[in-house]
């Protein structure tokens, strides 16, 4: 997973939405993975912590999206910051602050305008799932448990991820890592 545009899978369910990540650097990962595995229901943990960019776009994009991808992927790596938890109805997330990715974000989201759910419309939220579909008290607890303990924590991003859903699954498709 170390080269740009590496194909990661090549048999895929057909029709499958695709999605688009922001690539957390190992370190990050593995701190807020570790999270999620202490905090997320363990019968609905089955993905890896991430930082989800769109959730569901149409299969038919795939070579546009990876282009635009890849160019984007010449610049720099963003830089972001956890700065915070962020209250979901039923769950916990931790906050990520990234102007830079936001505008990423825009970039691609104007290159598949009329292609976006209505989810994927929405103003951008940038965040880690901890914690989710849970009792909104058992929400809360953790957020009072954990809030005053959490330091605010700078990364960069090392690229984007392009998976395919499969049934509740993500099938990786390619890893777009940044080099500028």
């Amino acid at each position: 997973m170390n080269r740009e545009g590496e194909i990661l899978a090549t048999e895929r369910k057909p029709g499958a939405p695709l999605l688009v990540t922001a690539e957390l650097p190992p370190d990050v990962l593995g701190w807020a993975d570790s999270l999620r595995r202490t905090y997320y229901p363990p019968e609905r943990n089955r993905l890896r912590a991430h930082v989800t960019l769109f959730h569901a776009l149409p299969p038919a994009v795939e070579g546009e999206l990876v282009d635009v991808l890849a160019n984007l992927a010449r610049n720099a790596p963003p830089r972001a910051r956890i700065d915070g938890l962020m209250k979901l109805d039923n769950g916990t997330a931790l906050q990520v602050d990234s102007p830079e990715m936001v505008d990423l974000h825009a970039v691609i989201a104007e290159r598949m305008h009329g292609l976006l759910t209505d989810q994927d419309s929405r103003p951008l939220r940038l965040h880690i799932t901890i914690q989710n579909k849970v009792a909104p008290a058992a929400a809360r607890a953790l957020q009072t448990e954990l809030g005053p303990a959490l330091t605010p924590r700078a990364f960069r991003f090392r690229g984007f991820g392009l998976y395919a859903w499969e049934t509740g699954l993500w099938r990786p498709i390619r890893l777009l890592p940044f080099r500028g």
